[in-house]
């Protein structure tokens, strides 16, 4: 029979042991070796091809105004009509120019009415001048008055005309057939002259509008002159459609404030596409020698920096290795800077790896070999 005190001992030590295993930091478990595919580099040729989000816009697409300030009466078009030459597209009060015109018209009437008078008389003052009743002197002031008073007349016509152009500017018409894409006045409101009211985009030829950024431009221009340098595809077109070929009419002079790309426009022809629709220009750069090419998957984007996961064979370890993307051939990168042939690459499963971690090869599984037939029983 155990003493009760050695009983309690006892039952003091044990909760001692474990409050101890308990409280102390448990093992740390080793992170498994993951199975990646690795590859290899080596020294290649591609051909980049770089792609740009381009929108099909008109040739020519004018912004149209009055002449002459008013009060908008009516509009006759809508946004995605299509006009023709000729045709009205909105009107101007025109009460304040009738009543102007009107005005015009009654001065050169008087013009005409002053210059007759005086005409008249001057022809009496010859009879007179030659029966010697008055001096060369008198004619001469009353040839002056004559002509003057032409002056006058001429004057008068040349504002009347003036203010008869007037009142036709307040009828608006179009000069080419196209289709309106943007409206910017609406009837009652006062527009000064020149203030635009429709943005027509005329009939004809097509562009494909597409902006670059700053290092691109030079090799833009460098290939544009080459025949299937530059191809455009848009984007309702189907797998089995070729890209159609455009070629480089304008690049900007300068660069835009904002984005610092330059607007580049391509002539598309009479392509069957609509105003605003989205396309995709194909910019075929010459072939590349002697470049390492990588499969997309193999490329990790980590803050706007591309790495690779480089393989050491010796520790069978991996880091990672900043590159730089130089454009695309198919589905793989072209890596302009930060590899060299004979480094071996992780290519698959690069999401889940971890800077020094442990990891192998990957072996595909051979399939098992089928089991014997068993022998038939005998008989």
């Amino acid at each position: 029979m155990s003493h009760p005190l050695f009983n309690g001992l006892t039952l003091a030590i044990c909760l001692g042991l474990g409050l101890l295993t308990a409280c102390s930091k448990p093992a740390e478990v080793p992170e498994p070796e993951r199975a990646v595919r690795t590859q290899v580099l080596v020294a290649d040729t591609a051909g980049v091809t770089h792609e740009f989000a381009a929108e099909i816009r008109a040739r020519v697409e004018s912004r149209l105004a009055f002449r002459v300030g008013g009060k908008l009466l009516a509009r006759q078009v809508n946004l995605g009509d299509a006009i023709k030459p000729g045709q009205l597209l909105a009107q101007l009060d025109m009460q304040d120019l009738l009543l102007a015109q009107e005005a015009a018209r009654a001065g050169l009437s008087a013009a005409r009415t002053n210059r007759d008078q005086l005409g008249a008389d001057f022809k009496r003052y010859i009879d007179l001048r030659d029966q010697g009743f008055i001096s060369a002197a008198e004619l001469e002031r009353r040839d002056s008055a004559f002509k003057s008073a032409q002056a006058q007349l001429d004057q008068s016509r040349a504002q009347a005309d003036a203010q008869g152009n007037q009142t036709s500017y307040a009828l608006l018409k179009a000069e080419v057939a196209g289709v309106v894409t943007g409206v910017e006045a609406e009837p009652g409101m006062v527009l000064a002259a020149g203030s635009t009211v429709l943005r027509v985009a005329n009939d004809g030829p097509r562009d494909v509008v597409f902006s670059v950024p700053e290092d691109q431009v030079s090799r833009l221009r460098a290939v544009a002159g080459q025949a299937g340098a530059m191809k455009m595809r848009l984007w309702s077109d189907g797998p089995s459609r070729a890209p159609r070929e455009v070629t480089l009419r304008e690049i900007a002079a300068a660069a835009d404030p904002a984005t610092r790309t330059f607007l580049v426009k391509a002539d598309a022809g009479l392509i069957d596409a609509k105003l605003g629709q989205t396309a995709t220009v194909l910019l075929a750069l010459p072939r590349q020698t002697e470049v390492i090419k990588l499969p997309l998957a193999a490329v990790l984007q980590q803050q706007g920096q591309a790495s690779v996961w480089v393989l050491d064979a010796a520790s069978m370890t991996v880091k990672l290795q900043p590159v730089v993307i130089g454009g695309a051939d198919g589905n793989q990168a072209v890596i302009a800077a930060g590899l060299s042939p004979g480094l071996e690459v992780v290519v698959a499963g690069v999401h889940v790896l971890t800077p020094g971690q442990k990891v192998r090869r990957y072996q595909p599984v051979s399939a098992a070999p089928a089991a014997p037939a068993a022998p038939a029983a005998s008989r």
